[in-house]
């Protein structure tokens, strides 16, 4: 990830229109009509692709009552896929000049998050990362090649910052091998450790010199990419629908989860996107925090869509687990989903403490809903919606008011 700066204008592109080859400056932050590209979408589709297998495995291991182990593996590859995917964002975002080297190596990083994805199997069943590291060290050469390139492309503190992103990343790449040589034990601390490691870069590398990324063009992207996420999350709960009702003619027992879940994945869309988040980011303290945040609202999204496979599997006998820790997978990550969000920029655009409470006391009641047995995503769904009807209302009555007293 990078970090803001407000550099000299830089002038618009047109479509279609490329820089030098083998130049890679720096874009205005200032530049007029910065949107996400065709290569950009590319890329957070085929980054789904893992985030698929990611929720996939995890649902086997929930179901089969593994879930501390489920959630432990789920963390360590889902930081691997996020982590990559930031990082694109934000030096995309600053050094985007679309010519053929740059389409060439994003390519090159896209391979190796299908590598990454084709090994998420094994690192749930066998523990065995070799082909996920594989696929984080492609993604991350790949991003080294192109720091290497804005550093050619650039003098003093631009060129200085450049070459310690490139250099921290490159070291980090050495440290991941503990995953594959260690022994097993060792792995979640190897990960702490170097999860740890990999965050200090952008912090340490933007200390004299933060980067042009673009605020409008940020928000887009997290956006869009939160978008797949719950697309996907929708997916995955229908294909498990679907299945039930197939194979085991459930569908009277599989209505209440999915319309509770179709409630919670659109509440969850509508709370994301109710605020435009650009004009928060302003600062590199704040363009670091939400950033890094978005772990936990990215991997509570796809989480949910595991935890709605899981519900479905134990209504019609596939999972063996409790009805209390089918719900509990539904709910605690729609729970944590609330909560984040609210954290990281709704809270900034609420008035007053009632609008404040809102998103925290629905991911309590959320929560509450775990114990209601069969009809816990049901509830869960409804008072999600719940807090979006309340916002509204509190939203609309505020500025009722203002106009009143105008």
């Amino acid at each position: 990830m990078t970090s803001s700066s407000t550099p000299a204008p830089d002038s618009p592109r047109t479509p279609g229109s490329r820089r030098p080859l083998r130049r890679l400056a720096a874009r205005g932050r200032g530049e007029a009509h910065r949107a996400a590209t065709p290569l950009e979408l590319f890329f957070d589709l085929c980054f789904v692709v893992a985030i698929a297998q990611a929720g996939m495995q995890l649902v086997h291991a929930v179901a089969e009552g593994h879930a501390g182990e489920g959630i432990l593996n789920y963390a360590m590859v889902f930081f691997a896929i996020w982590w990559a995917w930031m990082n694109f964002t934000w030096f995309a975002s600053a050094y985007d000049n679309d010519d053929v080297l740059y389409r060439v190596v994003t390519l090159v990083q896209i391979a190796g998050v299908l590598v990454l994805a084709a090994g998420v199997s094994r690192a749930f069943e066998d523990h065995e990362f070799l082909a996920v590291l594989l696929g984080y060290v492609i993604m991350r050469l790949a991003l080294v090649t192109q720091w290497l390139r804005a550093a050619r492309s650039s003098e003093g503190p631009e060129r200085t910052m450049a070459l310690r992103y490139a250099v921290g990343v490159l070291l980090c790449q050495i440290g991941w091998l503990g995953l594959v040589v260690l022994p097993e034990e060792a792995r979640p601390w190897v990960f702490l450790v170097m999860a740890i490691l990999e965050m200090c870069v952008p912090p340490y590398a933007e200390k004299d010199h933060p980067t042009s990324w673009h605020p409008r063009h940020i928000a887009e992207r997290y956006g869009l990419f939160t978008i797949i996420v719950l697309g996907e999350t929708i997916a995955a709960a229908t294909v498990a629908v679907k299945t039930g009702i197939d194979e085991n003619d459930a569908l009277g027992d599989l209505l209440p989860i999915a319309a509770g879940g179709l409630l919670i994945i659109f509440a969850a869309w509508w709370i994301y996107f109710v605020v435009p988040i650009h004009g928060h980011l302003r600062s590199n303290r704040q363009a670091f925090l939400w950033g890094y945040g978005h772990y936990l609202v990215f991997a509570s999204a796809a989480a949910i869509g595991a935890g709605l496979e899981v519900a479905v599997e134990q209504v019609v006998g596939k999972a063996h687990i409790s009805t209390l820790a089918a719900s509990a997978a539904v709910t605690l990550p729609t729970a944590l989903y609330l909560l984040t969000v609210w954290a990281l920029h709704s809270r900034y655009f609420k008035v007053g403490i009632a609008q404040q409470l809102v998103l925290p006391t629905t991911a309590l009641l959320v929560i509450c809903c775990t114990f209601l047995g069969d009809w816990a995503v049901l509830a869960a769904g409804l008072v999600s919606a719940g807090a979006v009807a309340t916002g509204e209302t509190l939203t609309a009555r505020r500025s009722a008011r203002e106009r009143g007293t105008a």
